[in-house]
């Protein structure tokens, strides 16, 4: 009986003892600073993107908007202030990726315009041939 109550009080001990791991381990991980590294790669990825696109011509502004939070992230992450690095890595990437969005729907916008002039030009130039 005697060894029972040692037992379960082993097991006691040693499953507070690995809350109390996990405790701690969990707090160490949730304190580390975060790395935008792969952030600032992604949001230097869409930029070079946008700007392979066009966007300068036609998302100019928002292409400026995610240069600008880039080297803000940079200015950051040489301060140590990662989060902030971070935070403003990722709002670049996004501003990247509307600059790039907003330059394929003017592409398409101009192709669609003159698909219809070209259309127009057909309609009209059947019309002067059946006369």
């Amino acid at each position: 009986m005697f060894a029972t109550r040692n037992k379960k009080s082993g097991n006691r001990l040693l499953a507070t003892l690995m809350v109390a791991a996990t405790v701690l381990l969990l707090s160490a991980c949730a304190s580390a600073p975060v790395s935008p590294e792969s952030t600032m790669t992604n949001a230097r990825e869409a930029i070079a993107s946008a700007e392979r696109a066009g966007a300068r011509q036609y998302a100019g502004a928002e292409l400026d908007e995610a240069q600008q939070k880039l080297i803000l992230a940079e200015e950051f992450v040489v301060t140590e202030e990662f989060e902030q690095a971070d935070r403003l890595a990722q709002e670049s990437l996004v501003v990247a990726e509307l600059a790039l969005a907003r330059t394929e729907s003017a592409k398409a916008l101009e192709i669609n315009q003159e698909m219809s002039r070209s259309t127009d030009a057909l309609i009209e130039e059947m019309q002067r041939v059946g006369e």
